[in-house]
């Protein structure tokens, strides 16, 4: 029988890319700390959320998608999300209800079969799926692998994220508050403002550019008058991706710009003035000393 009193652990979002993670993770935080698209792989880096009730507080990392590496970048990703599985209380397996089982669902399930952590299968976008699809889907799973509990979300339309949210908060035990109530993400700032322009290059450019970019901040202060002032970079491999992301007279650029500049000023709740630039750097996914400049290290793994 579960103690009384406030309960507190972590919670890791795992899946194949694409599968809704960054948007559950935002959709309960109620704030956008995880960029959202959809082309795959977006997520990177374990990005740590932090839900706190009355009852609770739960930290949900999201992890980037597992998938097969093309370079040194994809490691780091796939890496990054499988070390998570040994450091957290409980495992959340987000899947897209409507894909079909393929390789990617079996790696993940073999590296779940490697730890005694309780397992969740949270089948998400079932707005999209009839009731007796659902239950063919929940059956198949089951007679994969034995999870702890099965739940059926739709993240992004908010379908019982409310019940997933109890029955974690079940599993979880007696412990302190790690942060303060008001705090949604460990990571600073100067993160969440670089993932929230690379958003807006993965919505607004062609497919061959977004696997492609990395942003950091060169700059960022406040200003006398109140305002926040922002440099970010847009680091491209190769000239032609550049020319892509500036546009006709600068064009894309500006509307990259105009959009992540209202998100930040959300995020911050001041107003901001954002430079870009764009820089390339070939083949930058497969330079260890790039990544680490960017923010990618896999010295910890």
């Amino acid at each position: 029988m579960m103690s009384e009193g406030f309960k507190s652990g972590f919670a890791a979002i795992i899946g194949r890319p694409n599968a809704g993670k960054s948007t559950l993770l935002n959709h309960v935080l109620g704030e956008k700390i995880a960029i959202m698209s959809d082309k795959p792989q977006t997520t990177r880096n374990r990005i740590q959320g932090v839900y706190t009730s009355s009852e609770s507080q739960i930290i949900f990392i999201d992890t980037p998608g597992i998938h097969k590496p093309k370079h040194r970048l994809g490691d780091f990703m796939v890496q990054s999300a499988v070390q998570t599985l040994q450091d957290v209380d409980l495992i959340l397996f987000i899947i897209d209800a409507n894909d079909r089982y393929g390789p990617g669902e079996s790696y993940i399930l073999e590296q779940l079969q490697q730890v005694s952590t309780p397992v969740f299968l949270v089948m998400n976008k079932i707005d999209q799926l009839h009731p007796d699809q659902l239950l063919e889907k929940i059956d198949s799973y089951r007679r994969r692998a034995d999870f702890s509990e099965v739940v059926p979300i739709s993240a992004l339309q908010g379908n019982n994220v409310d019940t997933l949210i109890e029955q974690i908060t079940g599993y979880l035990e007696e412990g302190p508050q790690f942060y303060p109530e008001d705090q949604l993400t460990d990571h600073p700032e100067r993160f969440v403002v670089s993932e929230l322009v690379r958003e807006k290059v993965l919505h607004l450019t062609e497919d061959e550019v977004p696997h492609s970019i990395a942003v950091y901040i060169e700059d960022m202060k406040e200003r006398e008058e109140g305002a926040v002032y922002i440099a970010a970079v847009i680091v491209v491999e190769r000239p032609s991706q550049k020319g892509i992301i500036i546009g006709k007279q600068g064009s894309m650029l500006k509307e990259i710009g105009k959009r992540a500049r209202l998100d930040i000023e959300s995020l911050l709740g001041s107003n901001v003035h954002i430079d870009l630039w764009v820089k390339v750097q070939k083949d930058w996914r497969n330079s260890r000393f790039q990544l680490n400049e960017y923010g990618y290290s896999d010295e910890e793994y």
